[in-house]
């Protein structure tokens, strides 16, 4: 079994950016894919971005394609997610999490981390 540990939120004003870390416990983080997820007050948690072990194939939800972008270092067992361009919209808790498999279904994600809050002031 995996466990993660989110880092790297905080308080932003609009158009600014951050970078999130995941940390893995796992020694065979390299072999999953790895997704990042988020959640807003009072909303379902929401698919953001997936990439697969290599790291050499993404994908990203409409809302933050081209702004985004995920990336992995498995010499660290640390998946990353730049955040640029931000919006009081990305405001949520945000969460990384594994998956044996490429899929956006929260479902088949497991290992969940704490979540970390990322705030964006207009």
């Amino acid at each position: 079994q995996v466990q993660l540990v989110e880092s790297g939120g905080g308080l932003v004003q609009a158009g600014g950016s951050l970078r999130l870390s995941c940390a893995a416990s796992a020694r065979t983080f390299s072999s999953y894919f790895m997704g990042w997820f988020r959640q807003a007050p009072g909303k379902e948690r929401e698919f953001v971005a997936r990439l697969n072990w290599s790291g050499g194939a993404t994908y990203y939800a409409d809302s933050v394609k081209g702004r985004f972008t995920i990336s992995r270092d498995n010499a660290k067992n640390t998946v990353y997610l730049q955040m640029n361009s931000l919006k009081p919209e990305d405001t949520a808790v945000y969460y990384c999490a594994a998956a044996a498999e490429a899929t956006q279904l929260e479902a088949r994600y497991f290992g969940w981390g704490q979540g970390t809050q990322v705030t964006v002031s207009s």
